[in-house]
């Protein structure tokens, strides 16, 4: 698994680091965390903490180990620890101060004896036992199931981790009740050939090993960075006004989702302005029932039996009515507040209709007058000849033409070629309002 960072390269590896996908980013490892004081300077480096913060198993497991040597660990190196009876491959995944905010976090004292020691660098013989031991981890999951539904035993077994050399396994499982299991360790250490470490784990924890993409489209948080899982009930769902649909609020691992107490606190702090015991106000139509409490727009919807509409008041008009209904006075009715929505009303775009604005009578002259400019040119460019011969209904203007309009080129009548009659066009208009044609030119 690569970063976003890194080019992978063609063995499926990262090709800007080479630490096998446990770069500086961190984007390999699911429990990340960034180390905003790594590019500060502190003015004695020797008060500096040597604790260093190791990840295991691409982050689902942490634990803190002492750095003894002089050599200085950078995020996403791979080093060799103590484990037991041997020792065990791990990511560097925090150092310097921050370390010992989660020392304080945690509890833990930094001179603490039991705190194991950082080995060295990793070497490649290192690497290499550790991705065999890697290897063998979902085989044993499968087999130890399977073992465990042979003796009866009442868990379910989640995850299995090896230690690098191979001399260690530890086993996560979950379970309702308390579970005998002497006899299953037994047959596990026989079977396998490691020394036997069993863990019990919540149903939160398990969700968080295994991974996945939750219901608002991104990864789970128990995944990534949520490590303290507190406990939440339907409660918090009633004072943020949800719905109570087990499916909607449950997520992966079958319990209530844990971002159910992330704005808890501001829908708490928001319902202290709001007056109490105002669930029913009695008014002269009949009792008015709280429905529901909308702390961004400080209103309290009401609903009457005899209607099936919903009333918003105000804070202050409910405090109103709840001081008259203890001295025995009923309101006419409910004085409601008017309710906008928040995102604006889109205005459509106008569109201007410059089609409409020009008439089809108008572009049907300008075509009619085109054309006609058209033809006077093209009757003007032929021979003589050919002019008489179309000469029709559209050419009237240029046969009452006077005699001084005529051309050089027409000459005497005389002259002219004579037609046949039957190659004459139709006359359509009386001869006597023709000019008369006399000899020109001469």
């Amino acid at each position: 698994m690569s970063c976003t960072s890194c080019s992978t390269s063609t063995g499926g590896k990262p090709g800007g680091c080479q630490s096998n996908g446990g770069c500086s980013t961190g984007g390999c490892n699911r429990m990340n965390v960034h180390d905003w004081l790594a590019n500060l300077p502190f003015s004695d480096p020797e008060s500096s903490c040597r604790i260093v913060e190791i990840s295991f198993n691409q982050g689902s497991r942490k634990d803190f180990y002492r750095n003894n040597s002089l050599h200085h660990w950078d995020k996403g190196e791979i080093v060799a620890v103590e484990g037991v009876s041997g020792f065990d491959v791990g990511t560097v995944s925090l150092t310097g101060e921050l370390v010992r905010m989660q020392l304080k976090k945690k509890g833990v004292k930094e001179d603490n004896p039991e705190i194991k020691k950082i080995l060295r660098r990793a070497t490649d013989s290192d690497i290499n036992k550790w991705k065999e031991t890697k290897a063998r981890e979902k085989d044993v999951l499968i087999r130890s199931r399977a073992m465990a539904r042979q003796l009866k035993v009442d868990l379910k077994m989640a995850e299995v981790e090896i230690q690098a050399d191979g001399r260690k396994a530890t086993f996560f499982y979950i379970a309702d009740d308390r579970v005998d299991f002497r006899e299953l360790i037994k047959v596990y250490a026989s079977e396998f050939k490691v020394k036997v470490e069993m863990k019990q784990i919540g149903a939160r924890q398990e969700a968080g090993k295994v991974g996945g993409i939750g219901s608002c489209g991104r990864e789970l948080c128990c995944a990534t960075w949520l490590t303290d899982f507190k406990s939440v009930n339907t409660q918090a769902a009633r004072y943020q006004n949800l719905s109570i649909n087990q499916t909607k609020l449950s997520g992966q691992c079958g319990r209530l989702k844990c971002c159910l107490n992330y704005e808890l606190d501001t829908y708490l702090d928001a319902l202290q302005y709001f007056p109490d015991d105002a669930e029913v106000l009695e008014v002269t139509k009949g009792r008015a029932f709280l429905i529901k409490k909308d702390i961004f727009r400080n209103i309290m919807w009401y609903t009457m039996p005899e209607s099936t509409k919903h009333y918003p008041v105000s804070i202050e008009e409910v405090k109103k009515i709840q001081s008259q209904n203890r001295q025995g006075i009923k309101p006419d009715a409910l004085e409601t507040v008017e309710v906008t929505t928040g995102k604006p009303k889109e205005i459509e775009p106008e569109f201007v209709d410059v089609v409409g604005q020009i008439s089809l009578r108008s572009l049907e002259k300008n075509t009619q007058k085109r054309r006609a400019k058209e033809r006077g040119q093209q009757n003007q460019n032929r021979p003589p000849q050919n002019r008489n011969q179309q000469a029709g209904p559209q050419q009237g203007n240029q046969q009452q033409r006077g005699p001084q309009q005529r051309g050089p080129q027409q000459g005497n009548p005389q002259n002219r070629p004579q037609r046949p009659p039957q190659q004459r066009p139709p006359q359509k208009r009386p001869p006597q309002n023709r000019p008369p044609e006399g000899p020109q030119g001469n």
